[in-house]
C-alpha cells in the first residue's frame, strides 16, 4: 500500500526486533505505488543504519516499487524483484494543489541528489536512479537486473533466501557480514491490529471520504441542533481523518 507514517513505524519495529533477536537478515516484501517523502526518508535511514543486513524483495508477481518504493528498494543491502514487477517513476509530485515551479525544482533536485547518493553507497548505477526521478523512468524486473539496479530476480521468498546465502554485505558501522541462510527459518513480522487500522485509514481516498462524512455530519448538526447523532459521527470521522 501507500508509504505513510504507520508503515515507517512498522518497518522500523521489524528491523529493531530482527536486530534484538539476533536474526540473520531482515526481509522487507514491498508492493507500493509510492507515498510521502518524509516517511520514505525515515524508512531509508532505518534500512541504511541497520545493524543487520536488510533485503528488499519486490513481490508478489505483478507488484511494483514505484516512486517512494524506488528509494526504499535501492537503499537495501541486497534487493530482489519477482518476475513481472517494476520499479521507477520516482519524480516528486504534490498532494492536492499544484506545487509552485520553484518548489517543484527544489524537490526534484533534492530527490535526484539523494537517490544518487544512496545508489553510490550501495554500488548501483546512479544515472539510472536519477533518470527515475528526473524523467519518471521505469524499469521491468529483467531490465533492473541487467542494469544492476537490483541484484537478482526471485520467484518467491524461498528463492530469495537461497540466493542471498554466502553473500557479503557491509553495514553502516563498517562491519562486514557474510550471510548464512543454511537451514534458515522464516519468522513473519506482521502488522499489529492497530497498525493495520491506521494504515487503512491513512489511504488518501479513505481520509478524503472520512473528511467528507465529517463535514456532512457537522453541518447537519449545526443546521439541526439537538440531533446529536450526526454531530457525534461527524466528530469521530473528523478525528480519524486527521
Amino acid at each position: 500500500g501507500n508509504i505513510v507514517p504507520v508503515v515507517s513505524d512498522y518497518i522500523s519495529r521489524g528491523i529493531r526486533e530482527a536486530e534484538e533477536n539476533g536474526n540473520e537478515v531482515c526481509v522487507i516484501e514491498l508492493n507500493t505505488p509510492g507515498g510521502l517523502l518524509d516517511t520514505t526518508e525515515k524508512i531509508v535511514r532505518a534500512i541504511m543504519n541497520a545493524d543487520i543486513p536488510v533485503i528488499v524483495y519486490v513481490s508478489p508477481h505483478g507488484a511494483w516499487a514505484a516512486s517512494a518504493g524506488t528509494f526504499i528498494t535501492v537503499s537495501a543491502h541486497i534487493s530482489a524483484m519477482a518476475p513481472a514487477t517494476s520499479i521507477g517513476a520516482a519524480h516528486p509530485v504534490s498532494v492536492g494543489e499544484e506545487m509552485p515551479e520553484d518548489q517543484k525544482k527544489k524537490a526534484t533536485e533534492y530527490s535526484a541528489a539523494w537517490i544518487k547518493s544512496i545508489a553510490e553507497q550501495r554500488g548501483r548505477d546512479p544515472s539510472l536512479v536519477e533518470a527515475a526521478v528526473r524523467e519518471s523512468k521505469s524499469f521491468t524486473a529483467s531490465q533492473a537486473v541487467e542494469t544492476k539496479l537490483v541484484d537478482f530476480m526471485a520467484d518467491d521468498l524461498d528463492s530469495v533466501i537461497s540466493q542471498i546465502n554466502g553473500r557479503q554485505v557491509t553495514l553502516a558501522n563498517g562491519r562486514q557480514v557474510t550471510i548464512n541462510t543454511d537451514d534458515a527459518k522464516i519468522v513473519n513480522g506482521e502488522m499489529t491490529a492497530v497498525e493495520k487500522f491506521l494504515h487503512m485509514i491513512s489511504h488518501p481516498n479513505v481520509a478524503y471520504i472520512l473528511l467528507s462524512i465529517a463535514s456532512i455530519g457537522l453541518i447537519t448538526e449545526v443546521s439541526n441542533p439537538g440531533l446529536i447523532f450526526p454531530g457525534v459521527i461527524g466528530g469521530i470521522c473528523l478525528f480519524f481523518a486527521f
